[in-house]
């Protein structure tokens, strides 16, 4: 199993699209055996999917997600724990666990599959994962 999580300075990053980092954990037996950050060359969006399945993972943890990068998730078979926060290793250690909180109808949007990030979710993107983007 090949876990990814949105990075920064050790928490999860909360605007998927514009992540710039994922930290990488490689899981045998129900364990962590390592992990790596690795950056995104500056693609963003759905293409970071395409990341992630160079990379070979299965897994995603993150904050707010917007529609088109999870139906692009989707389609590349990674499953996705979104609206997640706080550090990432520990998050990790709870999905392992069977713990993880996250919300399974996570959305980083306001205007359904056809939005543009002009003001997005980065202006607000501490309150993405928890609220929905609800939060104006």
């Amino acid at each position: 199993m090949r876990i990814a999580v949105t990075y920064e300075n050790g928490e999860i990053f909360q605007h998927f699209g514009r992540t710039e980092q994922f930290k990488v954990y490689d899981i045998e037996d129900g364990k962590i055996v390592s992990s790596e950050v690795t950056g995104t060359d500056g693609r963003g969006h759905g293409a970071l999917a395409g990341v992630l399945n160079e990379l070979n993972v299965d897994t995603l943890i993150c904050g707010g997600i917007g529609g088109g990068a999870q139906a692009a998730l989707a389609e590349a078979g990674i499953k996705l724990y979104g609206g997640a926060s706080g550090e990432a290793d520990a998050a990790v250690e709870a999905l392992l666990s069977g713990t993880l909180e996250f919300n399974p109808d996570v959305h980083c949007d306001h205007h359904g599959e056809h939005h543009h990030h002009e003001g997005g979710c980065g202006s607000h993107s501490h309150t993405c994962g928890s609220h929905g983007c609800g939060g104006h």
